[in-house]
Protein backbone atom coordinates (compact mmCIF):
# COMPACT_ATOMS: atom_id res chain seq x y z
CA UNK A 1 0.00 0.00 0.00
CA UNK A 2 1.35 3.41 -0.98
CA UNK A 3 0.97 6.43 1.27
CA UNK A 4 -1.46 9.12 0.19
CA UNK A 5 0.07 12.30 -1.10
CA UNK A 6 0.03 15.56 0.73
CA UNK A 7 -1.34 17.11 -2.42
CA UNK A 8 -3.48 20.21 -2.58
CA UNK A 9 -6.67 19.63 -4.51
CA UNK A 10 -6.78 22.18 -7.33
CA UNK A 11 -9.15 25.06 -6.82
CA UNK A 12 -11.57 26.27 -9.44
CA UNK A 13 -9.23 29.11 -10.45
CA UNK A 14 -6.28 26.88 -11.20
CA UNK A 15 -6.46 26.98 -15.00
CA UNK A 16 -3.16 25.19 -15.72
CA UNK A 17 -4.03 22.15 -13.61
CA UNK A 18 -7.56 22.05 -14.95
CA UNK A 19 -6.24 22.17 -18.53
CA UNK A 20 -3.81 19.34 -17.81
CA UNK A 21 -6.40 17.15 -16.07
CA UNK A 22 -9.02 17.76 -18.77
CA UNK A 23 -6.47 16.76 -21.39
CA UNK A 24 -5.72 13.57 -19.42
CA UNK A 25 -9.38 12.48 -19.29
CA UNK A 26 -10.07 13.44 -22.90
CA UNK A 27 -7.06 11.45 -24.13
CA UNK A 28 -7.78 8.45 -21.88
CA UNK A 29 -11.38 8.34 -23.08
CA UNK A 30 -10.25 8.43 -26.73
CA UNK A 31 -7.45 5.88 -26.35
CA UNK A 32 -9.63 3.30 -24.63
CA UNK A 33 -12.82 3.98 -26.58
CA UNK A 34 -14.64 4.70 -23.33
CA UNK A 35 -18.03 6.27 -22.69
CA UNK A 36 -16.46 8.43 -19.98
CA UNK A 37 -13.24 9.13 -18.13
CA UNK A 38 -12.50 10.96 -14.91
CA UNK A 39 -9.71 12.04 -12.61
CA UNK A 40 -10.36 12.21 -8.90
CA UNK A 41 -7.67 13.69 -6.68
CA UNK A 42 -7.18 12.80 -3.05
CA UNK A 43 -8.05 15.46 -0.49
CA UNK A 44 -6.08 14.00 2.40
CA UNK A 45 -7.44 16.40 5.04
CA UNK A 46 -11.05 15.50 4.28
CA UNK A 47 -10.19 11.86 3.39
CA UNK A 48 -12.15 12.24 0.18
CA UNK A 49 -11.66 11.80 -3.53
CA UNK A 50 -12.73 14.83 -5.56
CA UNK A 51 -13.72 14.79 -9.23
CA UNK A 52 -11.35 17.27 -10.90
CA UNK A 53 -11.93 16.51 -14.59
CA UNK A 54 -14.53 14.48 -16.47
CA UNK A 55 -14.90 13.62 -20.15
CA UNK A 56 -18.11 12.12 -21.51
CA UNK A 57 -20.94 11.02 -19.23
CA UNK A 58 -21.23 13.36 -16.22
CA UNK A 59 -18.97 16.01 -17.74
CA UNK A 60 -21.43 18.84 -17.08
CA UNK A 61 -21.92 18.38 -13.35
CA UNK A 62 -19.44 16.06 -11.62
CA UNK A 63 -16.39 18.33 -11.29
CA UNK A 64 -16.02 19.30 -7.65
CA UNK A 65 -18.15 16.44 -6.36
CA UNK A 66 -16.63 14.52 -3.43
CA UNK A 67 -16.95 11.02 -2.03
CA UNK A 68 -15.20 9.11 0.78
CA UNK A 69 -11.68 8.06 -0.21
CA UNK A 70 -12.19 4.43 0.78
CA UNK A 71 -15.42 3.95 -1.15
CA UNK A 72 -15.87 1.91 -4.32
CA UNK A 73 -13.31 0.79 -6.84
CA UNK A 74 -11.69 4.24 -7.07
CA UNK A 75 -11.22 4.12 -3.30
CA UNK A 76 -9.69 0.65 -3.51
CA UNK A 77 -7.29 1.78 -6.27
CA UNK A 78 -6.30 4.90 -4.28
CA UNK A 79 -5.73 2.84 -1.13
CA UNK A 80 -3.88 -0.07 -2.75
CA UNK A 81 -1.95 1.90 -5.36
CA UNK A 82 -2.79 -0.87 -7.87
CA UNK A 83 -4.64 -0.59 -11.20
CA UNK A 84 -7.82 -2.59 -11.73
CA UNK A 85 -10.05 -3.68 -14.59
CA UNK A 86 -13.57 -5.01 -14.08
CA UNK A 87 -15.45 -6.43 -17.05
CA UNK A 88 -18.75 -6.97 -15.24
CA UNK A 89 -19.45 -4.51 -12.44
CA UNK A 90 -22.74 -6.22 -11.55
CA UNK A 91 -20.66 -9.12 -10.18
CA UNK A 92 -17.98 -7.10 -8.39
CA UNK A 93 -18.39 -6.57 -4.64
CA UNK A 94 -16.02 -3.57 -4.59
CA UNK A 95 -18.26 -1.65 -6.95
CA UNK A 96 -20.42 0.88 -5.10
CA UNK A 97 -23.60 0.97 -7.20
CA UNK A 98 -25.25 3.62 -5.02
CA UNK A 99 -22.28 5.93 -5.54
CA UNK A 100 -22.44 5.35 -9.31
CA UNK A 101 -26.18 5.98 -9.34
CA UNK A 102 -25.63 9.27 -7.52
CA UNK A 103 -23.43 10.39 -10.46
CA UNK A 104 -26.29 9.62 -12.88
CA UNK A 105 -24.15 7.14 -14.83
CA UNK A 106 -23.80 3.47 -13.92
CA UNK A 107 -21.14 1.79 -16.05
CA UNK A 108 -21.06 -1.91 -16.91
CA UNK A 109 -17.24 -2.08 -16.91
CA UNK A 110 -14.31 0.09 -15.92
CA UNK A 111 -10.55 0.40 -15.80
CA UNK A 112 -8.85 2.42 -13.06
CA UNK A 113 -5.25 3.31 -12.28
CA UNK A 114 -3.70 5.31 -9.46
CA UNK A 115 -2.01 8.63 -10.15
CA UNK A 116 1.34 7.99 -8.45
CA UNK A 117 4.25 10.39 -8.18
CA UNK A 118 7.24 10.10 -5.86
CA UNK A 119 5.72 6.85 -4.49
CA UNK A 120 2.63 8.79 -3.33
CA UNK A 121 -0.94 8.34 -4.51
CA UNK A 122 -2.35 11.64 -5.80
CA UNK A 123 -5.66 10.25 -7.02
CA UNK A 124 -7.26 7.92 -9.56
CA UNK A 125 -7.76 7.92 -13.32
CA UNK A 126 -10.82 5.92 -14.43
CA UNK A 127 -12.19 4.99 -17.84
CA UNK A 128 -15.82 3.86 -17.77
CA UNK A 129 -17.21 1.38 -20.25
CA UNK A 130 -13.98 1.10 -22.28
CA UNK A 131 -14.16 -0.82 -25.54
CA UNK A 132 -14.21 -4.60 -24.99
CA UNK A 133 -10.80 -4.91 -26.71
CA UNK A 134 -9.24 -2.45 -24.24
CA UNK A 135 -10.43 -4.25 -21.14
CA UNK A 136 -9.67 -7.78 -22.32
CA UNK A 137 -5.91 -7.35 -22.55
CA UNK A 138 -3.55 -7.00 -19.58
CA UNK A 139 -1.31 -4.82 -21.76
CA UNK A 140 -4.14 -2.28 -21.97
CA UNK A 141 -4.32 -2.06 -18.17
CA UNK A 142 -0.54 -1.61 -18.12
CA UNK A 143 -0.95 1.14 -20.72
CA UNK A 144 -3.53 2.91 -18.55
CA UNK A 145 -1.25 2.60 -15.51
CA UNK A 146 1.68 4.05 -17.50
CA UNK A 147 -0.50 6.90 -18.75
CA UNK A 148 -1.65 7.59 -15.17
CA UNK A 149 1.99 7.68 -13.92
CA UNK A 150 2.97 10.14 -16.66
CA UNK A 151 -0.08 12.29 -15.96
CA UNK A 152 0.82 12.30 -12.25
CA UNK A 153 4.38 13.36 -13.07
CA UNK A 154 3.08 16.21 -15.22
CA UNK A 155 0.64 17.17 -12.49
CA UNK A 156 3.43 17.26 -9.91
CA UNK A 157 5.37 19.68 -12.12
CA UNK A 158 2.40 22.04 -11.96
CA UNK A 159 1.56 21.51 -8.28
CA UNK A 160 3.00 23.71 -5.57
CA UNK A 161 5.18 21.65 -3.26
CA UNK A 162 4.49 23.80 -0.19
CA UNK A 163 1.39 25.53 1.10
CA UNK A 164 2.87 28.96 0.40
CA UNK A 165 4.45 28.13 -2.95
CA UNK A 166 3.57 30.26 -5.96
CA UNK A 167 1.54 28.73 -8.77
CA UNK A 168 3.93 27.54 -11.43
CA UNK A 169 3.59 29.05 -14.83
CA UNK A 170 5.60 29.68 -17.93
CA UNK A 171 8.34 27.20 -18.72
CA UNK A 172 7.44 24.56 -16.06
CA UNK A 173 3.77 24.64 -17.10
CA UNK A 174 4.78 24.20 -20.73
CA UNK A 175 7.12 21.33 -19.75
CA UNK A 176 4.22 19.50 -18.10
CA UNK A 177 1.92 20.00 -21.07
CA UNK A 178 4.66 18.90 -23.50
CA UNK A 179 5.23 15.77 -21.41
CA UNK A 180 1.55 14.92 -21.63
CA UNK A 181 1.48 15.68 -25.38
CA UNK A 182 4.47 13.42 -25.98
CA UNK A 183 2.82 10.63 -24.04
CA UNK A 184 -0.41 11.06 -26.03
CA UNK A 185 1.50 10.76 -29.32
CA UNK A 186 3.34 7.68 -28.03
CA UNK A 187 0.09 6.02 -26.90
CA UNK A 188 -1.62 6.75 -30.20
CA UNK A 189 1.39 5.38 -32.09
CA UNK A 190 2.08 8.65 -33.92
CA UNK A 191 5.23 9.77 -32.18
Amino acid sequence: MLPPASFPVPGPGDAARHELLQSVVDVARAIFGAAASSVCLLDEEADELVFQAVSGEGEAFLVGRRFPAGRGIAGWVATSGEPMVVDDLSRNTSFDRSLAESTEYVPDALMAAPLISDARVLGVLEVLDPSPQARSDVRELDLLAMFARQAAAALRVLAPQQADARVLAGERREDALQLLGSLERLLRGTG
